[in-house]
């Protein structure tokens, strides 16, 4: 993972209004909830009418924001303003009411986390940054904690400076957290869009099939009709008319179009085909045969241990899924690619092997993530595996199937197996 995608140093966020609007009328509410309980029910001494006119301009700040503003989606610079304005305003209750020691100081540190999972790395070390700054300056100055200013209360230092290193670890590593978690559903959002679009255009070019063969269907009666009056028209004129090469013309352009359309309606065969059921064993040699027309590598369909002959709905999802990881297995490969079929009466598995260099260790076991990327020297197309198999394994468990990455122990190569318990995937032998 490279900093520009850990920190989003190159994205423009945007926050939602609606989601800053009602975090901060929470905020705005439970201040005052919390400053009027303290000061009439617990009945503590604190300047309660400073504290009144702080939340005060807090409230008329989003009210402005709820009723002036009227993007929907605030601009990073936008929504960085109005949380330096609420840090400066809890850090100015704080000041009147202890300082950090004050129980409810931890909250000072909430606008830092929410830049973190929303807005981009530049905002929320700005934000970090101010909210370390008014740490310090709580540290050390301060009005009395209410309720104590009876008692003369010397904390040692090192406990003074350990609630303020607490409070700064806090700060750093929930909003470490929230830049991940906020990278890692992007990230898994652009895959599931980028799966969705493949998976539309599959079923696009199935739609356009359908189609021509349609057209084609259509087209038939008309040519021949065309077909039979040239074909009459040329008996008619004989072979000295000026129009006796027109018509040889449009004889032989005729029927052109009607090998055309007769290819077209031969195609719909297969796409009428498309969500049918046919045999595991058909299907991948079907989805091999696509690949050994493209590479000069040796691809062994190994059927000895496929005991029942299980057919298998033809779907998008599936076919897009096995091809993937065939495909993958056909790149990383240095000459051969050994594909499996194991079945019983519980399970079948399909087994896809390569003699490449493996799986890099230190990825296996996140293989299936979107964008992982490996360290190992020695891998070729470094990053290679990351959407790709995402997508494959995504569309493959749509399918019920289980996924399993391993690398070969005695040879080299990856290995991977693909697993469905029969009834689980409603299939039929």
């Amino acid at each position: 993972m490279n900093l520009s995608t850990l920190f989003r140093l190159e994205e423009n966020l945007n926050l939602d209004k609606k989601t800053l609007v009602f975090l901060r009328w929470l905020a705005i509410f439970g201040q005052l909830i919390s400053v009027n309980l303290v000061y009439f029910i617990l009945d503590l001494s604190f300047p309660i009418f400073e504290c009144h006119l702080i939340i005060l301009f807090g409230l008329l700040t989003n009210v402005f924001l709820q009723f002036k503003i009227k993007d929907t989606q605030l601009k990073d610079f936008y929504s960085t303003s109005f949380l330096i304005y609420d840090i400066i305003q809890l850090s100015l209750l704080l000041y009147l009411t202890g300082g950090i020691f004050n129980p409810f100081s931890i909250l000072i540190i909430v606008p830092t986390i929410v830049s973190s999972t929303f807005l981009s790395m530049g905002s929320t070390i700005i934000l970090g940054s101010s909210t370390i700054l008014f740490l310090f300056i709580l540290t050390f100055f301060h009005l009395p904690l209410p309720g104590m200013e009876e008692y003369i209360l010397s904390f040692p230092n090192y406990y003074v400076t350990g609630i303020l290193i607490s409070l700064i670890i806090g700060l750093i590593f929930l909003s470490y957290f929230g830049i991940r978690f906020a990278g890692e559903t992007k990230k898994r959002s652009e895959a599931l869009n980028k799966l969705q679009q493949i998976l539309a255009k599959e079923y696009e070019l199935e739609s356009l099939g359908g189609q021509a063969a349609a057209a084609a269907h259509s087209l038939g009666t008309p040519l021949a009709t065309i077909s039979v009056v040239s074909k009459e028209l040329r008996k008619e004129i004989g072979n000295n008319s000026k129009y006796t090469k027109d018509l040889d013309l449009l004889i032989s352009q005729t029927k052109r179009c009607s090998e055309i359309l007769k290819k077209i309606s031969q195609k719909k065969i297969i796409s009428d085909q498309f969500f049918s059921e046919m045999n595991v064993e058909d299907l991948l040699e079907e989805i091999i045969k696509s690949f050994k027309e493209s590479s000069e590598k040796l691809i062994n369909l190994n059927t000895e241990k496929y005991i029942n002959l299980i057919n298998i709905k033809r779907s998008p999802e599936l076919v897009y899924g096995l091809r993937n990881f065939i495909g993958n297995a056909v790149k990383f490969s240095n000459k051969k690619i050994l594909i499996s079929i194991d079945s019983d009466n519980i399970n079948l598995r399909i087994n896809i092997e390569d003699d490449g260099p493996g799986f890099p260790e230190d990825i296996i076991r996140s293989l299936g993530e979107p964008y992982i990327k490996s360290r190992a020297k020695n891998f070729k197309n470094n990053g290679g595996l990351g959407l790709g198999t995402f997508l494959g394994k995504t569309l493959l468990e749509r399918q019920s199937a289980i996924i399993t990455f391993s690398n070969k122990s005695k040879l080299k190569g990856a290995k991977v197996e693909i697993k469905w318990r029969i009834n689980d995937l409603n299939i039929s032998s």
